[in-house]
């Protein structure tokens, strides 16, 4: 896999076709497939930090983001990102 740049930032357009930018934190893998951990670039003073988890996919050279619309695949992603949590600490 390419490696990807520290603090590369991602942007996305959401449903009302708003451009959020995040900070790409981490890939990890589950089950043969990659999913982005991103920071949103524009959290407020004072915020906790909210991962946000996307699917991430290659078509050609570019990496594609894409949302998990699954819940069950969102569920595994996320408790394999928080099993990684519970390690570090």
């Amino acid at each position: 896999m390419e490696n990807f740049e520290e603090n590369q930032l991602i942007e996305t357009i959401d449903e009302e076709g708003n451009v959020i930018k995040f900070e790409l934190f981490d890939i990890v893998e589950v089950d043969n497939q990659e999913y982005a951990l991103l920071l949103p670039t524009d959290a407020q003073e004072g915020e906790d930090d909210e991962i946000v988890l996307m699917r991430l996919s290659k078509e050609g050279e570019d990496y594609l983001f894409e949302t998990i619309d699954d819940d069950a695949e969102f569920e595994k992603v996320a408790s394999y990102v928080e099993s990684l949590e519970d390690e570090e600490e």
